[in-house]
């Protein structure tokens, strides 16, 4: 089965238009990796009188990993580094089956931490 995380660029005092172009601009990152898609989340009806049939959320991506390749590990460290290149007042957040982990530029050791539990809890591995 194919797993997917859920990608969502926040940037405070950013309006929609700014948060679409930092998703952009991680998507192309992302693509780089060995999985299977990285799409503009969407979910619902889109408002009526809108051009798509679902309402993308801005700033958020959906990543559709290959089966059987365990990227969630990639996927976060393409993230971190990132953000660790742009500068502060972004966090990204990662969701896999409603599980989130809030990602900062910060490279301190409790972070490393919190990000090492959340991936190996989703490599589907049982190390």
């Amino acid at each position: 089965m194919d797993a997917e995380v859920r990608v969502g660029v926040v940037e405070e005092g950013s309006d929609d238009a700014r948060l679409e172009e930092l998703a952009l601009m991680l998507r192309q990152e992302l693509l780089a990796l060995n999985v299977r898609s990285v799409e503009p989340y969407a979910e619902g009806d889109a408002p009526e009188g809108s051009r798509s049939a679902l309402a993308a959320l801005a700033g958020v991506l959906t990543v559709s990993l290959q089966p059987g390749l365990q990227v969630v590990g990639a996927v976060v460290a393409v993230v971190r580094d990132w953000l660790r290149r742009s500068g502060g007042g972004r966090t990204v957040k990662l969701a896999i089956d409603g599980d989130v982990i809030e990602l900062t530029g910060a490279s301190d050791e409790i972070q490393q931490q919190l990000v090492d539990a959340w991936v190996k809890k989703h490599s589907g591995t049982d190390a």
